[in-house]
């Protein structure tokens, strides 16, 4: 790599650091993955702060100036929208405060830019209300207070990034020392471990490096075939159009912009309708036959900062597995008091779900965690002036509560749920009719306290948590993050785990069996209950969840 003496970072190297930290960290999603606390093949830590990252690199098109208070804009907007999983929402707090930092600069020298990344880190340790040390918080801290107290005025880009780059490393290697579950498992932290790859992005780019994602490609498309839509075609599926408006004062009274009235407008000339206002940019989709009524109403607002228009009969040429879908008026529905969005996975688990209530579930979990826009998307659709989110998963909460922080047409109450049990028993004592959101809200909170949720997993590694010896293939049977058995056997490891949970204490108990559970396996768990517990109700529910063979819900 050819040495590099630039003091400045403008528009075009920061997009260029961007692609690279994107393409690094593609590189090593698996190895990121793999460094789960738990053996259990869910790690997905990697995965997320990589589509949290993409989310990022898509908006770069959008800017069409080199400025790089408007790129560094761009990238975060998107990956405030895509963040998913709790790296994916620190990290884009830590691109969310450099881009604060930025605001207003065309570009930056090594001083400026080191002051927006320190600012970077006071986002990402204020979106998490417990910070925990031994973590990607503390892996961009120190290395961000390392390297800053180095910066002279003859620094140069290289040198500091070099600085940042081995700090982190440094700080990625004593995670283990401050969060005894990583040393125990014999792990670094994943979260850090993907900032490291990021960062390293950075630094190769700065150095001159070309790194190439062939997952990522913003200057070029495929080729559409236009042949697909010819001179004697009739258009049936419309036009696939998004759009993000700045409102302007001038034109409208920004502060008290309606989203909701712009939601009604775009559903009565269409569907697949998504729009929400961040700060004073709004950000719209829809699938409709007169694009140019979209176009027309949104400049009674603003100005646009971009805009795509999409023939769907040519998208659908570029998409194998969904047929775009005509495009016919959607009823919207009837504004309510209270709705409630939750998030499970597999079929079962989600008819469940609804079955008990819920106006939304966010097909998600493990290995599949929703983004802040997927979010976003659902408390649009439920249309509530008050919306309680359920989600299900300890991953999962920081996208629903950056979420909550963006949308502004409903009050947003997360409620703390990480586990599916939790979710379950909140759904099943789930109370209206005080009318009251307060009371609503602390019903739900009340209702998970007692309820303890198992779960069976297939070991990926050998490892220790919690002083139970794990073997790669074993089963494990948990709670939380707390290990409690580990055998050879699912049925045995199933059964050990009942005993574990302090049946005598409880009233039912519910088998969710997974996708890949036998007949003859759920028999067993059916038998062992029943036979050794009879004083306990045993109800089942094919959940068709995967990664959990199964899980149990004890009340």
């Amino acid at each position: 790599m050819a040495s590099n003496d630039n003091k400045i970072i403008d528009g075009s190297l920061f997009e260029k650091m961007v692609l690279g930290a994107a393409a690094n960290l593609h590189e090593n999603v698996q190895v990121v993955n793999d460094l789960n606390v738990f053996p259990i093949p869910d790690g997905d830590t990697g995965e997320n702060m990589y589509l949290t990252l993409k989310g990022g690199v898509d908006e770069l098109p959008s800017v069409k100036t080199d400025s790089l208070s408007e790129k560094a804009s761009a990238v975060a907007r998107g990956m405030l929208l895509g963040a998913r999983g709790n790296s994916g929402v620190i990290l884009s707090q830590l691109f969310a405060g450099l881009a604060e930092g930025l605001a207003g600069l065309k570009s930056a020298d090594v001083n400026e830019f080191f002051k927006a990344m320190e600012q970077g880190v006071k986002c990402a340790y204020k979106a998490v209300a417990h910070p925990v040390e031994g973590t990607i918080l503390t892996v961009a801290r120190e290395s961000v207070e390392h390297a800053c107290s180095k910066v002279t005025a003859d620094t140069t880009a290289e040198e500091y990034f070099l600085d940042v780059l081995e700090e982190m490393k440094k700080s990625l290697e004593h995670t283990p020392e401050l969060l005894a579950v990583l040393k125990e498992a014999g792990v670094i932290d994943s979260g850090g471990a993907g900032l490291v790859y990021i960062t390293e992005g950075f630094y190769k780019v700065i150095c001159g490096a070309e790194l190439i994602n062939n997952d990522i490609n913003i200057s070029s498309k495929k080729a559409l075939d236009f042949s697909k839509f010819d001179e004697n075609c009739v258009m049936e599926f419309g036009y696939c159009t998004e759009a993000l408006v700045r409102l302007q004062t001038c034109k409208t009274d920004v502060d008290n912009f309606k989203v909701e009235e712009l939601v009604e407008f775009l559903e009565s000339i269409g569907d697949s309708v998504v729009a929400f206002k961040s700060g004073t940019i709004v950000k719209l989709h829809v699938h409709t036959l007169t694009p140019w009524k979209v176009l027309a109403h949104c400049q009674q607002f603003g100005e646009f900062l971009t805009t795509k228009i999409e023939n769907m009969t040519l998208q659908h040429n570029e998409t194998i597995e969904e047929k775009p879908k005509s495009v016919m008026p959607k009823i919207k529905r009837a504004r309510r008091d209270f709705a409630v969005v939750t998030v499970a996975s597999g079929e079962g688990l989600i008819n469940t779900f609804k079955e008990m209530g819920a106006d939304y579930v966010i097909s998600g979990g493990q290995t599949n965690n929703p983004s802040s826009e997927d979010f976003i998307a659902a408390f649009d659709e439920v249309n509530a002036d008050y919306v309680f989110v359920l989600p299900n998963n300890s991953n999962i909460i920081l996208a629903a509560k950056q979420a909550a922080e963006i949308y502004k047409d409903s009050n947003i109450r997360v409620i703390e749920t990480k586990n599916i049990g939790q979710g379950y028993s909140a759904l099943a004592m789930l109370d209206y009719s005080s009318f009251d959101a307060d009371i609503i809200e602390e019903g739900l909170k009340e209702n998970i306290k007692s309820v303890v949720t198992g779960m069976v997993a297939k070991s990926v590694r050998c490892t220790t948590v919690n002083g139970v010896e794990i073997k790669k293939d074993d089963y494990m049977g948990f709670t939380d993050k707390t290990m409690l058995v580990s055998t050879t056997s699912k049925t045995e490891t199933v059964c050990q785990l009942v005993d574990k949970l302090n049946m005598e204490e409880k009233s039912f108990i519910i088998g969710v069996y997974g996708k890949d559970a036998l007949d003859s396996e759920k028999e067993v768990l059916f038998n062992y209950v029943t036979e050794k517990y009879p004083f306990i109700e045993f109800y089942a529910i094919e959940g068709g969840q995967e990664i959990y063979d199964f899980l149990l819900i004890v009340e």
